[in-house]
């Protein structure tokens, strides 16, 4: 529960712009190097750096997003041959997705801005400040998404 005194208890809004805020300066960072994808698209290859010819809907439960936006994200990505699709052998009515060649360039162009990014956050902030706002951000995932992925 919030303190009564707390000054701004506008903490959504705040959150909200936050996010909207980091959002768009990374993707003015990303064209500024060239990167040709989204920060969604982004997500799915940071996965499938992470653990490649992954199921679709793996994908999905970890980007939080639900199977109708994955598949959309999938076949924008696949048609800019950024992932490539193939039959699961283990089960034929489901699709693993790998990261291309072209998507691993990718990646690479735009892990190196967002490794930038983070430090950019925490610039003008005490390791402990930063430990704190970590450890609340990763209770707002946990409180509200049910995990903190």
């Amino acid at each position: 529960m919030l303190p009564m005194t707390m000054p701004d208890k506008r903490l959504l809004y705040l959150i909200s712009r936050s996010t909207h805020a980091l959002k768009s300066h990374l993707k003015r960072e990303y064209a500024a190097a060239g990167v040709s994808v989204s920060p969604s698209q982004m997500g799915v290859l940071f996965l499938l750096l992470e653990k490649d010819m992954r199921p679709m809907n793996e994908l999905g439960r970890l980007l939080d997003v639900d199977n109708s936006a994955i598949t959309g994200l999938v076949d924008r990505m696949e048609k800019l041959s950024l992932v490539e699709r193939r039959m699961n052998p283990e089960d034929r009515r489901q699709f693993l997705i790998g990261i291309s060649t072209q998507g691993r360039q990718e990646a690479k162009k735009a892990g190196k801005i967002a490794h930038e990014v983070n430090r950019a956050i925490g610039d003008g902030f005490t390791i402990e400040e930063m430990r704190v706002f970590t450890r609340v951000l990763s209770g707002f995932l946990i409180k509200f998404s049910g995990g903190g992925q």
